[in-house]
């Protein structure tokens, strides 16, 4: 996939077309005594594509509050298959929900792009939790953002058909990636280039479903992909089929 820099939002199976933006990030209303406080109980990481930053079945040790780069979230089943809970961008943090750390990880987290993320270990979080408000309040700002993204994965996954599924992640892609071309018949395209395989972990289906899915939509005139940029040509047909059959009542 590549460098979405530009682009604002956490990528994600959603009900919304319209993501309310960024996660939290924990350390934003911090003054600078209070982030040099948590630099210090800090420990830079550095991770290069692919890197585990955690795995599934891990003891919690705090948090990662990712600082550059791009982190996927995942759960893997026993026999293999891998489903993606979203990619998280600079500011969001990975490895909740026990961020004071106990426990283990229910779910898995990879570098998606080289990634530098400032690790929190529980020991201590809690104590200047206490001691910080403003660092309380991003931690509890930062997991309700997530339980309503995961409580939307989990309505999205039971109520939703593969078509719709796939609707939907392709008009988050084209609102947190989209680059309108000049000529309007020339649509949208997708500044990140996420390949089918990544697409089918989104959604919960398998890359030659996705595949087919998107020859169809393009021979269909709502998309067109060309040297690897894949272009919303027709939104309007796209949202339709996120409505789902039913929507016209």
């Amino acid at each position: 996939m590549s460098d979405p820099a530009s682009s604002s939002g956490d990528m994600l199976l959603s009900e919304d077309v319209a993501p309310a933006g960024p996660a939290p990030d924990i350390l934003a209303a911090l003054g600078p005594e209070d982030r040099a406080r948590i630099a210090a109980h800090g420990r830079p990481r550095s991770f290069r594509r692919g890197d585990a930053v955690f795995r599934q079945g891990d003891s919690h040790d705090g948090v990662m509050v990712i600082q550059r780069g791009l982190v996927r979230s995942f759960y893997a089943a026993p026999r293999g298959r891998e489903i993606t809970l979203a990619y998280w961008r600079p500011g969001a943090f990975v490895g909740g929900p026990d961020v004071f750390g106990g426990g283990r990880h229910i779910w898995a987290a990879e570098a998606a792009r080289p990634t530098e993320a400032l690790h929190l270990p529980g020991a201590g979080l809690r104590a200047l939790a206490r001691e910080v408000p403003d660092l309380a309040l991003g931690i509890i700002d930062a997991l309700a953002y997530k339980a309503r993204c995961y409580s939307s994965l989990a309505q999205m996954l039971g109520t939703r058909s593969l078509s719709e599924r796939l609707a939907h992640v392709l008009l988050h892609m084209a609102q947190i990636h989209g680059a309108p071309d000049d000529d309007p018949a020339r649509g949208i395209a997708i500044a990140a280039s996420f390949t089918h395989a990544e697409i089918a972990a989104l959604i919960g289906s398998t890359r030659q479903w996705v595949t087919i899915s998107l020859n169809r939509l393009q021979a269909q005139g709502a998309l067109s992909q060309r040297r690897g940029v894949l272009r919303i040509l027709k939104p309007d047909a796209i949202r339709a089929l996120a409505l789902g059959p039913d929507a016209s009542g």
